[in-house]
């Protein structure tokens, strides 16, 4: 209200500024008009008019000057007045405001209480009747348990006396199957006792004539040794041929199956090929390597019949296997690691393995670094054992690198050649494996630093692609020398030796195929790719 009061105060005082500019005006006019008479009148006069002219100018000025400063002064002194008037009403209203605030906390406070006083009587009144159901309920269980009770004793009751019935008839049988058994023994040991005589009398006359067949004997034996040496003299190359029958048929009846069904050479027949060879777990990378190199042949040689196309796959991959690999010789004393995860034959590599060094003269020596897996030390002890090679070994649990310190150190006190070493196979945790190996090296290298060190991966064959991706998962975490494939002569996926001599660079150093403790042999590149297609 006070600023109202202060606007319509303000309006007042400009329209008392207005009505001064009027009379201003009016006093100017007027001047002007007496000036327009002045102008009538004698000239002699015109000098004293313009004096009083200029007089009353001055005059009107000095009023003006007056009103508006008066007029100023009214308007300050309002400007205050509304401004006292407004900071009086700002705190009053504030003051309204906080007693508001107050009786609003008030209200809310007694509001919280009251409801918390509800909630806790509906609590209550929530467990009195919870309360009452649980016991209500544990009366009913207790009914029920009792009667149930009841029922397995009734239960139990019929039980024993079906069994006792049972018994007494088992029983009863048991005695008549007896006494038939018994009459059975009796004629048995007669026709028995006939049967001896009858033998004895027959072997008398076998003896008298193996007499005179004794020299047929000795021929008919010295035929048969000469048959059981046959396949000795054959050697290992029998053995791969056979083991590799089940991957030879693999890869070369798909091979065949996709070319018997083609009249012609196009590209669908070179993908065809392509897809058989990846069925073959020869692997994608390689099975498109082989066949890139397919196509070249093929267009270069202007080969025209699709049954030829076989000997090409098989000259590429001959040539795949063949590639030129440096010999693995080792210079002694030399430290062999051997990895793998578990399952693929770690220990029986190993066995075998130190078995055909000893076979060369070697000293060998074995650590049973595989501290984590259960009976791995046992198992490696019997593999010792076997072949009369010391096994230096700790507590199970106990710190590999521990393990291979020991036997360096008693490498050296016994003047051994060969240390091979087992590893614990956690290709899961491959951090931890990193470390565990980079360990063991550094151990080796300061306590045996003349040593030739080789680390050879261990891969069973039977997993086809997924030994691949081991082999590739271990080349992450350790410098891997060699690799040994076990168990080729159970498996139709030995292709993945394609793939790992083509996608890895990584020389397959030795193979296994058969169970026997010689039946783990360096790999011949040309004698295994001889085995494979012939």
């Amino acid at each position: 209200m006070a600023f109202f009061k202060w606007f319509k105060r303000g309006k007042k005082e400009e329209n008392l500024q207005e009505e001064i500019n009027n009379e201003l005006e009016q006093s100017i006019e007027e001047v002007e008009n007496e000036n327009n008479e002045i102008e009538d009148i004698n000239d002699n006069k015109t000098e004293e008019v313009k004096e009083n002219i200029s007089d009353k100018v001055e005059e009107v000025k000095e009023n003006v000057s007056d009103k508006v400063e008066e007029v100023k002064e009214n308007i300050s002194n309002k400007v205050e007045e509304v401004k006292e008037n407004i900071s009086n009403k700002v705190e009053e209203v504030k003051e309204n405001v906080s007693d508001k605030i107050e009786e609003v906390k008030e209200n809310v406070s007694d509001k919280v209480e009251e409801v918390k006083e509800n909630i806790s009587n509906k609590v209550e009144e929530v467990k009195e009747n919870v309360s009452d159901k649980v016991e209500e309920v544990k009366e009913n269980i207790s009914d029920k348990v009792e009667e149930a009770k009841e029922n397995i004793i009734d239960k139990i009751e019929e039980v024993k006396e079906n069994i006792s019935d049972k018994v007494e008839e088992v029983k009863e049988n048991i005695s008549d199957k007896v006494e038939e058994v018994k009459e059975n023994i009796s004629d048995k040991i007669e026709e028995a006792k006939e049967n001896i005589i009858d033998k004895v009398e027959e072997v008398k006359e076998n003896i008298i004539k193996k007499k005179e067949d004794t020299t047929d004997i000795l021929e008919e034996t010295e035929e048969e040794m000469k048959e059981k040496e046959e396949p000795k003299k054959k050697g290992f190359f029998a053995k791969i041929k056979m083991g590799l029958s089940k991957t030879r048929d693999s890869i070369l009846n798909r091979v065949e199956q996709v070319l018997s069904s083609f009249t012609k050479i196009d590209e669908e027949l070179f993908e065809e090929l392509e897809e058989s060879l990846i069925m073959s777990d020869i692997g994608v990378e390689t099975s498109i390597y082989i066949m890139e190199k397919v196509r070249a042949i093929v267009k270069v040689e202007k080969i025209k019949e699709v049954a030829d196309i076989k000997n090409v796959i098989v000259r590429v991959i001959s040539e795949i296997l063949e590639e030129e690999t440096e010999e693995f010789n080792l210079k002694f004393p030399s430290v062999i690691l051997i990895i793998g995860v578990n399952g693929v034959g770690k220990t029986t590599t190993i066995g075998k393995l130190a078995n055909n060094y000893k076979s060369q003269g070697k000293k060998v020596i074995l650590a049973a670094g595989d501290t984590f897996r259960a009976a791995a030390i046992d198992q490696l002890q019997v593999w010792g054992d076997r072949s009369g090679i010391d096994v230096i070994k700790h507590q199970e649990g106990s710190d590999p690198a521990a393990v291979v310190f020991d036997a360096i150190q008693a490498g050296k006190a016994r003047g051994a050649d060969l240390l091979i070493c087992d590893t614990a196979g956690r290709l899961h945790n491959k951090k931890n494996l990193m470390e565990e190996l980079k360990k063991i090296a550094r151990i080796v290298n300061r306590e045996n630093p003349d040593a030739q060190i080789e680390t050879l991966l261990v891969l069973d064959a039977t997993t086809g692609q997924n030994a691949l991706q081991q082999a590739k998962l271990f080349s992450e975490v350790s410098e891997i020398t060699g690799i040994v494939l076990t168990k080729l002569d159970g498996t139709a996926k030995g292709g993945v030796v394609i793939a790992i001599k083509n996608e890895l660079k990584i020389p397959v150093r030795f193979i296994g195929v058969g169970e026997g403790i010689e039946d783990l042999r360096p790999f011949d590149a040309k004698e295994f790719s001889k085995a494979l297609f012939e």
